[in-house]
């Protein structure tokens, strides 16, 4: 069974049982788009491949503390491809979810593995004001959320020891 969450309310914020199940999925922001860009982003969701009918275990937030989640994260490392630039905007979801950069993953969520690349040498050669005002701004218009420069400062070292290991 997949689930694919749909906001329709601007500045919607979950709680309680509904925050835990969307903070681990991609959600369409029917609020964001045009109407038709909102459905094929739906239709496009609902057709991607469910890494859980492919035989692994859900993605959990490493907060859980589910001894399953290491072996979670070998399974989803056998899926995604060696390569960044190969990765799909799933393979770019399940992984910062995978590091606990839940906010990050809303932020980003039509990133593919070229896109982190991008993100990556921009946030590396523009001033680091510059980047955290362009991410806080995105962040409170896209998500309606501060940004957490912890989780900004995460990213990009995840990102720095993924490029690394290319």
């Amino acid at each position: 069974m997949k689930i694919v969450p749909v906001l329709l309310q601007e500045h919607y914020k979950p709680d309680g049982w509904l925050l835990f199940l969307i903070g681990q999925l991609l959600y369409v922001d029917f609020t964001r788009y045009e109407f038709a860009r909102a459905i094929e982003i739906l239709l496009k969701e609902l057709k991607a491949e469910n890494i859980s009918e492919m035989g692994t275990i859900p993605v959990r937030p490493l907060e859980d503390t589910d001894p399953l989640l290491s072996m979670t994260s070998t399974l989803l490392s056998s899926v995604r491809p060696e390569n960044i630039l190969e990765w799909a905007q799933t393979h770019v979801q399940n992984w910062l979810i995978e590091h606990n950069l839940i906010q990050m993953s809303r932020l980003l969520a039509d990133c593919d593995g070229r896109s982190l690349v991008y993100l990556s040498k921009y946030m590396k050669n523009n001033k680091l004001r510059h980047i955290s005002n362009s991410f806080r701004e995105d962040s409170l218009r896209r998500l309606n959320q501060n940004l957490s420069l912890i989780e900004l400062s995460r990213l990009q070292s995840l990102m720095d020891q993924q490029l690394l290991n290319q």
